[in-house]
């Protein structure tokens, strides 16, 4: 293969056989659990990198089931999400990421910088109850239950809620191991279809594990629950922050 094949080729790894396509990625049938609790402080301001700042002491954990993703296929993710705040720009910081799927999480990581780890999340519909769940090989990691749509939630909320900007730390070695990419990098959701949205009472438990440590951010009190179904478009990021430049 001649250089200038491989530079018109390359976008993605391996060259030849890449693990996902090239954007846009598209979500169909997006459905999210969303359960908001109040957390530790101190245990928050220990995981959230400056330049973000920490708006309140709170975590929303959500179970988010992807049925139909362009390029990605069907799949299920869990984690947790941060409010904060960027030079007086309010939005969140995506803190932990656990999916099924490999395509997303080499597309995810390598792309946007999401912090995606394999691992078993579940949402099922249990009669009257939402069950999110996640393992991590045999182990329970995380538990979440939720009343199946009390009540119906003003939609006008939850779009203003997903336009607001996303925040990662993308970390990319170099080949000695030494960090080559180190970014604050935000993204935004976009062309968003809300199909309808819910709230209910909810519970969420949280499990130590070395390995997936979403019980490191433990739970105080729930506050509140959302679920919702949407289609919307993954769109591309932009750097913000770079802290190897100090920029």
């Amino acid at each position: 293969m001649k250089l200038s094949e491989v530079r018109e080729r390359a976008f993605a790894m391996p060259l030849t056989n890449p693990s996902y396509p090239p954007a846009p990625y598209r979500f169909r049938d997006r459905e999210y659990v969303i359960v908001t609790y109040r957390t530790d402080p101190d245990a928050l301001a220990a995981v959230v990198p400056e330049p973000l700042e920490i708006v309140e002491p709170v975590v929303k954990y959500e179970f988010i089931r992807m049925p139909d993703s362009t390029g990605f296929g069907d799949y299920t993710e869990s984690g947790q999400v941060i409010p904060v705040r960027y030079r007086g720009e309010e939005g969140v910081y995506v803190h932990s990421m656990y999916l099924d799927d490999d395509a997303p999480i080499a597309g995810g990581r390598e792309i946007w910088g999401f912090p995606k780890k394999l691992a078993s999340p579940k949402i099922v519909h249990e009669g009257d109850v939402i069950v999110g769940t996640l393992h991590y090989g045999s182990q329970l990691c995380a538990t979440g239950t939720m009343g199946y749509k009390h009540r119906e939630v003003d939609h006008a909320g939850v779009l203003k809620a997903l336009a607001v900007p996303n925040f990662l730390l993308k970390i990319i070695p170099h080949v000695d191991g030494s960090p080559r990419i180190l970014e604050l990098v935000r993204y935004f959701l976009t062309d968003v279809t809300l199909k309808g949205a819910w709230t209910a009472p909810a519970a969420l438990q949280l499990y130590a594990h070395a390995i997936a440590d979403v019980a490191r951010l433990p739970v105080l009190e729930v506050k509140s629950a959302l679920h919702f179904v949407a289609d919307l478009t993954l769109g591309p990021g932009e750097v913000v922050h770079d802290y190897l430049a100090g920029t």
